[in-house]
This record gives structure tokens, C-alpha cells and sequence, in this order.
């Protein structure tokens, strides 16, 4: 099948985020990461077209029962390791659980021109298997079912893409996946180019020419990406993968064509900062003003063996293997993530001085915008948007402040259409949660429902439907309409977050929460004895704030 050619290419979209930490940064680029690709074969996926494909490999349907479909995986299994033992490739079976990637990252060839299978690696897991009755004199009952069976992960080199996976069942019609890495991808591609890359794990932690490397990665997100992707697929599915369940010439008799559509992607921004140091100051900073207005529960923390240095120059020179960069990496690791259904947004820190952001699609349905390989331009480019977005938010959250307008006027009532609508009065327990709602649900992408805000505020005000229904949600969000901190996308019934409005709110609800509120409290409060042993730098701000303001209140009058 060939490739259907996008339009155009994908244009690089900015966000506040990067732009207001420039000078902090060395270069950044965006890369399409981990991109699997399900492989199938149309006919194969109903009764008749299985039937009809049979009678074109054996000549007719007289042998086609359950023992035959065995004995074709028999065949097949037997084939592999016949193979495997001819050409000294390790076939190793896989118990449950076990991390497969990590046990071909031992076994990758040393030799940088090999190309061709390096390993083969057995696993069970569900596939689809065709079962058969037979009935009568010629009646035959096909059944297609997903028991868990053997699954052979054959770990390929190729010369562009580097190392590939592609996993296929052992069972007709032989359904399976392909696993593929943009950045192995972007690696070659910059090598062709000459340009000289440091890659730690995952991730180009410096280069040659940062502008280059851009436009690079850039290209693996245009139109021509559908292209490499068809020809990789093409060039090993059938000859080292398909061919010992069914040899060039019955394929070719039968007709047997794999159609590609995309299941999982993933796309990155990564920002290289010119020192350790300020990676760790910018990122801690944005994980402690950001957790718990996105209502970030959890935040998973791999301690490292050290604190990353002050200067770039300082960097370890060897690159750890993969086993210690998971168990025990050189640097602290934390990932922040936030989930929306089957999609993921995440930021965390790779290696010394590169910070990742990154969607995740981990099933392309939910991204609404078709599955066929021939959408994935489409695909990149939602992606990329939710990468933008989140980092907008981020932006919003981490650097918020308060118009004096916006302040002044935030109580009064507004008027949407021939509707009044009354103000937002932030003294309010229940306008705080709405506030609090719209930004953790800020990221989400495409936008939220009234629906989601209602949710998430009685989980907040932990009350019942009964208590805040979807009828005050509504009113309220037209309330945030009104003071233009949400809008509606399109014509549709979903709202998002405006950048200058989310600034507004998040800055409001800071104050009040984390700066007026404790030094009130504490106001006519003197505390004694020894401080505490978690003493921060915002407990010495709050200590100064509260010593000035008692001697403000009692000036005035107020504080006894």
C-alpha cells in the first residue's frame, strides 16, 4: 500500500514557557519519541476473508480445523529457532513482568555497520487465534478468540532507524507490532548531516549545532514521516519475520499485505539549560508553585548519587548503563505527570542538564483524529499542541500575577448576552474550588466539560451531586466566562483557560491561601522555642512578613 503524502509540514509552535527561560537555556528541540505501530492483515480479521485466504494458500478449505492452525504455529516456532540456531542469534523466553527492552540493550551488536535481527525474545501474551468446528459435510464455524499465546519480539538493527522491535504472534493471521524510537532515528539522521551529538539514555544532552539538530528532529514530524515509516515496516516484516510462518511464495500467491495503523506515540520538547544548577532551581520551583494547583497526588522521585554541578564543563564523562539510570541514576530524577484518560502529559529532568516535556498518547483514538498511518501528521501535530498548552499553563501557574483592573473589578457583576451574571466574590469556599478546578483542569487536552469542573469540585468540597450539581457548575464557569478567565472552544460545549485570566486567578488564590491567611493567623501569635528542622526559604519570608506586620498592627491598633 502506499503512502498517502500530508499537505504540508507540521510548523514549530512557541510557548511562554521557553521563551521566558531563554536565557537560561542552551537550545532546545522537539522529537517524535516512541511511535508502535499495529500491522494487519485486513482479511484476516473476519470469518470469510480468513477462509477465502486460506483456500489461496492450500488450494481449498478441506484441512481447515484447529489441528492445522496448531501445527502452522508449531511450524512456525520450530522455524525461528532453526534459524536462530543456523545464524547464532539467542532466542530467550521471557517470564511474566519482565522489562524486554532492557535484556536486548545487553545483547545490541557492537559492530556500527550490522543491520538485521539480533535477537529473539518468546513472551505470552493475547493474541487473535482463529477456532474452528466443523459441522455437517462441509459446514465450518470460524471463531476468532484472544487466549494468551506464544509472541516472538524479533530486536532488529536497521541502518536509518537503528534499534527496531517488531512483535508478532506465531498464530494466523500472524497480527503484530512494530516499536520504533524517533530519537535513534534523529541520531542517524544528524551523523548523515555531520553534526556531533552527546547522547546519555534517551536524550541528546549537547551537540554540534543546536539550530541543526532542530531542523532535524523537525523533519522526522513532517510529510516525509509517513514515508520512512511504510518503508521500514516493509523492509522487515516480511522477509525476517513473516517469511518462517509463511514463505515469499505463499505470501505472494495469497496475496498476504500487512495495512498499518498507529496504536501509541509519543512526542517530546526537551530544553537543554547551559548549567545543572539552574535546571534544579527552574524545575523545583515549578513542581512546588504548580503540584497543588494541578492537583498532582503523587510525584515519583528516583534519588540520584549526587547533585548535578554548577558548571557544564563539570559533566561525568561516562554515560551510566540503562540498568543503573533506572535503579540508580547519577542525577535525582522526578517525574511529574499528569493523566487525562489514555493520554499522559509529563515533565522530568533527564541526565545533567535537559529537561523534557512530553505527551503521550498511549491509545491514538482518544486523539480523535483517525488511526491509519496516513494521520500521522495529524497525530504530531495534537500532540505537539498539548506540549504547547501544557507548557503555557505551566507558564501561567509558575509566574502568575494580578492586574490592578482585573482586582478592582473581579466582584462585580457581569452580563453574558441578555443575561446578568453576578461577580466572583474569591471569599467564597465555593468559588475557591471552582478556581482551584479550572486550573488542574487547565491541561487537559481539548479542553474540559462543565461535567469535569462539577466533578472535581465535589470531590474538592468532598459534598454530593445533590450539593453542587451540573446546573451551578454551568453558572459558575459563565461567570468565569464573563470575566474572560475561560472561554468556550469553538461551538462546542468545552471550555479552556485564558493565559492572562488563569495568570489572574492563580496569583488571587496564592495570596490569599499562602500569604495573607498564615500571617493573619499568626498575627498575635508569638512563637517559641527552637525552629523546625525543615526550615525553608519561604518560612524565613512568612518569619520577616510576620515581625513587620506586628509592629504595623500594633501602630494602628489592631494586633493586642
Amino acid at each position: 500500500m502506499a503512502p498517502v503524502r500530508c499537505i504540508k509540514a507540521i510548523m514549530k509552535t512557541d510557548d511562554e514557557f521557553t521563551q521566558y527561560y531563554s536565557e537560561l537555556l542552551e537550545g532546545s528541540y522537539d522529537c517524535v519519541d516512541r511511535i508502535v505501530v499495529n500491522a494487519f492483515y485486513p482479511m484476516g480479521q473476519t470469518a470469510g476473508g480468513f477462509r477465502t485466504w486460506w483456500r489461496a494458500v492450500e488450494g481449498s478449505d478441506e484441512h481447515l480445523d484447529t489441528a492445522h492452525l496448531m501445527r502452522m504455529a508449531g511450524r512456525f516456532s520450530r522455524r525461528i529457532r532453526a534459524w536462530a540456531t543456523h545464524n547464532a542469534v539467542p532466542v530467550i523466553t521471557c517470564a511474566p513482568g519482565e522489562r524486554k527492552h532492557e535484556i536486548a540493550h545487553d545483547y545490541l551488536p557492537s559492530d556500527p555497520g550490522f543491520a538485521g535481527v539480533f535477537l529473539v525474545l518468546v513472551s505470552k501474551s493475547p493474541a487473535a487465534v482463529w477456532q474452528v468446528r466443523r459441522f455437517g459435510q462441509r459446514g465450518i464455524d470460524l471463531r476468532k478468540t484472544w487466549p494468551y499465546v506464544n509472541n516472538y519480539s524479533f530486536h532488529i538493527i536497521d541502518p536509518h532507524w537503528g534499534h527496531i522491535t517488531i512483535k508478532m504472534s506465531g498464530h494466523p493471521p500472524f497480527g503484530c507490532q512494530i516499536i520504533l524510537n524517533g530519537h535513534e532515528w534523529v541520531e542517524r539522521e544528524a551523523n548523515r548531516h555531520g553534526i556531533l551529538l552527546e547522547k546519555e539514555d534517551n536524550c541528546f544532552t549537547g551537540c554540534s549545532d543546536a539550530s541543526a539538530l532542530d531542523r532535524v528532529a523537525d523533519s522526522l514530524a513532517c510529510d516525509d514521516a509517513m514515508g520512512r515509516l511504510y518503508e521500514v515496516c516493509d523492509r522487515w516484516i516480511y522477509s525476517a519475520c513473516l517469511c518462517f510462518g509463511l514463505p515469499l511464495d505463499e505470501q505472494e500467491r495469497s496475496g498476504f499485505r500487512y495495512t498499518y495503523s498507529v496504536f501509541q506515540l509519543e512526542y517530546s520538547r526537551n530544553l537543554r539549560f547551559q548549567r545543572g544548577s539552574d535546571l534544579d532551581q527552574v524545575y523545583q520551583a515549578v513542581i512546588d508553585r504548580t503540584r497543588s494547583s494541578m492537583d498532582v497526588k503523587k510525584l515519583t522521585t528516583l534519588f540520584g548519587s549526587k547533585h548535578r554541578p554548577h558548571l557544564s564543563a563539570q559533566r561525568k564523562d561516562k554515560r551510566p548503563s540503562v540498568q543503573v539510570q533506572i535503579e540508580r541514576p547519577a542525577y535525582d530524577l522526578t517525574v511529574f505527570k499528569l493523566h487525562f484518560g489514555k493520554q499522559t502529559l509529563k515533565i522530568y529532568d533527564k541526565g545533567e542538564r535537559v529537561l523534557r516535556v512530553e505527551a503521550v498518547a498511549h491509545n491514538v483514538k482518544d486523539l480523535k483524529c483517525g488511526k491509519s498511518l496516513s494521520h500521522l501528521c495529524e497525530m504530531i501535530s495534537t500532540l505537539r499542541g498539548m506540549v504547547v498548552r501544557f507548557l503555557n499553563v505551566l507558564s501561567c501557574i509558575h509566574i502568575s500575577f494580578i492586574d490592578e483592573e482585573a482586582l478592582d473589578h473581579l466582584h462585580l457583576p457581569s452580563s453574558l448576552g441578555d443575561h446578568r451574571v453576578a461577580g466572583i466574590d474569591i471569599n467564597q469556599h465555593r468559588i475557591r474550588c471552582v478556581l482551584a478546578a479550572v486550573i488542574s483542569l487547565a491541561p487537559k487536552p481539548g479542553g474540559f466539560s462543565v461535567n469535569d469542573v462539577a466533578a472535581t469540585v465535589r470531590s474538592m468540597m468532598a459534598c454530593s451531586e445533590s450539593e453542587y450539581a451540573k446546573r451551578q457548575a454551568s453558572y459558575d464557569l459563565k461567570k468565569l466566562q464573563c470575566k474572560q478567565v475561560v472561554e468556550r472552544v469553538g461551538k462546542s460545549r468545552r471550555y479552556v483557560a485564558v493565559a492572562k485570566g488563569l495568570r489572574t486567578i492563580c496569583a488571587l488564590l496564592t495570596l490569599r491561601e499562602h500569604v495573607i491567611k498564615p500571617l493573619v493567623a499568626a498575627a498575635g501569635k508569638l512563637r517559641r522555642g527552637p525552629k523546625p528542622k525543615n526550615y525553608g526559604a519561604i518560612d524565613v519570608h512568612h518569619q520577616n512578613l510576620m515581625y513587620e506586620m506586628r509592629r504595623t498592627f500594633a501602630t494602628l491598633g489592631i494586633a493586642a
